[in-house]
């Protein structure tokens, strides 16, 4: 996506939690919305939000899909940003939601509007706000796995790194085949659970190989299978959503911002 096609900075922003966020490490969640508080945002988390259908999409369902989809189109009437937490969620809201619409020419244009206003969270960080904090945690050593999606479907696997690179305390060590799938995959890990184990020991075998002092992911589905196979292993790698990561590394306010928030 190239420049010309991001927005100015926006007063307000719509926030799509995604269900793993939501489910699973609700805090990262919060984290990227105080995050985007601080940069002077309004952030609206719209209550009736669901999942984004990429399951039923990616599993062969296309009626239930597209049925996910339709009852969330109402859910951002102002023409807002949607700020998602999740490259692969975001890349089934700007790629796909138009297309599992189908022929309805009403549904589908207003499904082609909230796609093009849709952007990954470290996106929208780097290239709308130019989000720029001093480090302000202990120095540390990361491991980054970019999802599959954000790298290919949303080409924004260059963002978290760029995000990381701003702190000065952080040294990034790069895994070996980085871009590698992890074996999550979605529905993939349940379908194929042998294959996707293979894949996944593979990743953290080279994430292992780094010897970094954190795992930082913008997606929670792959730091949740990552964890997990590294759980079986019996061995450990601490791992953070990008979120957490960048709020922990810039946590204390300025004068302004405390007086905000009092």
């Amino acid at each position: 996506r190239s420049s010309d096609l991001y927005p100015p900075r926006p007063e307000a922003v719509y926030f799509y939690g995604t269900c793993l966020v939501d489910t699973f490490v609700p805090e990262a969640g919060m984290d990227a919305i105080t995050l985007l508080e601080r940069e002077g945002i309004r952030v609206i988390f719209p209550d009736n939000q669901t999942c984004c259908g990429q399951p039923a999409f990616t599993s062969g369902f296309p009626a239930e899909a597209r049925e996910v989809v339709a009852a969330q189109l109402d859910l951002f009437p102002e023409d807002y940003p949607i700020v998602v937490p999740s490259g692969s969620c975001a890349g089934m809201i700007r790629w796909h939601w138009e297309k599992v619409i189908g022929d309805d020419a009403g549904l589908a244009a207003r499904a082609a509007a909230i796609s093009a206003r849709t952007f990954e969270l470290a996106e929208f960080l780097v290239h709308v706000l130019d989000f720029k904090r001093p480090d302000q945690g202990e120095p540390t050593t990361v491991a980054l796995h970019t999802s599959c999606s954000a790298r290919r479907e949303m080409q924004v696997h260059t963002t978290a790194r760029s995000l990381l690179g701003q702190l000065g305390g952080v040294t990034l060590h790069e895994q070996a085949y980085e871009s590698e799938c992890c074996g999550f995959g979605g529905a993939f890990s349940v379908r194929h659970p042998h294959i996707s184990q293979a894949m996944v020991e593979d990743k953290t075998r080279h994430l292992l190989a780094t010897g970094a002092d954190t795992l930082v992911s913008a997606d929670w589905g792959c730091l949740l299978n990552i964890k997990g196979s590294l759980a079986y292993q019996g061995k450990t790698l601490p791992a953070m959503h990008l979120a957490s990561f960048l709020l922990a590394h810039s946590k204390r306010l300025s004068e302004k911002e405390e007086a905000h928030h009092e």
